[in-house]
């Protein structure tokens, strides 16, 4: 997607994870060694990230800009020509040493705070009555995987695969006195309660309407940050499918 929508509309979103994530994410998703990160790819990925956040006029947390300004600084210093006999006080440090280290302690706390998170907590919850799992996702995924809820990475990026295999090619103009993002959230939420469950594709994919397209994916990501919708897929990069949170 080239265009980015109007600047006098703006979806702010609190589900984003920060650009540690996203490095975390490419990381997993290239199959690289976390000690050895080829930093021109991940440079290229992450800015193509930047770029696909910013075109759906997102809220993109300055963090993140931080983070691409640092990656293309070390990927400069990985340029330089090395030394044919460098002398001991020339050797410098491995330009990725430092985030390196920042990537392994971030996983760290991360897989922490996500094992917490698991723990049955007092009273949380306690008036909710969470929506079943698909029975088709559940006997399809082997015994020994997990459930894995879909990142905000993962829906973009297949958001981006579905509007580049749009054969209209047109400028992506945002219509506003024609498009309700609240009449879009209503429809998803009764799609889903008639169907109860879509994949991703099926939720997107049959929209013709590039403009429709793209508020119903800004309507996913709102039900989400909402929890009213989830998304989880049967094994890491798998198909993502869509679920009420919540039994109706």
């Amino acid at each position: 997607m080239n265009e980015e929508l109007s600047t006098d509309y703006a979806i702010k979103l609190d589900i984003f994870e920060g650009p540690l994530d996203l490095l975390l994410y490419l990381i997993k998703k290239n199959e690289i060694d976390i000690y050895n990160i080829p930093i021109a790819l991940i440079t290229q990925q992450y800015l193509d990230y930047i770029h696909m956040i910013k075109s759906l006029n997102l809220d993109l947390a300055g963090e993140y800009l931080v983070m691409a300004s640092t990656l293309i600084h070390i990927k400069s210093r990985m340029l330089l020509p090395i030394p044919e006999d460098p002398s001991e006080e020339d050797l410098e440090e491995d330009p990725r040493s430092e985030l390196v280290r920042q990537l392994i302690e971030y996983q760290a706390f991360k897989e922490a705070a996500e094992k917490l998170a698991k723990r049955p907590l007092l009273e949380r919850d306690v008036f909710v009555r969470s929506a079943a799992l698909p029975e088709d996702m559940i006997r399809s995924r082997p015994e020994d995987d997990e459930l894995i809820e879909a990142s905000i990475f993962e829906l973009i990026e297949a958001f981006h695969n579905i509007v580049a295999r749009l054969d209209n090619k047109e400028l992506l103009e945002i219509d506003l006195e024609k498009l309700s993002l609240t009449d879009i959230i209503n429809d998803v939420m009764d799609r889903l309660t008639r169907e109860r469950n879509l994949t991703f594709e099926e939720l997107l994919g049959e929209r013709k309407d590039r403009r429709r397209i793209v508020y119903t994916f800004l309507a996913l990501l709102e039900l989400i940050k909402l929890k009213m919708v989830k998304a989880y897929q049967t094994a890491a990069f798998g198909v993502i499918r869509i679920f009420p949170a919540v039994e109706s």
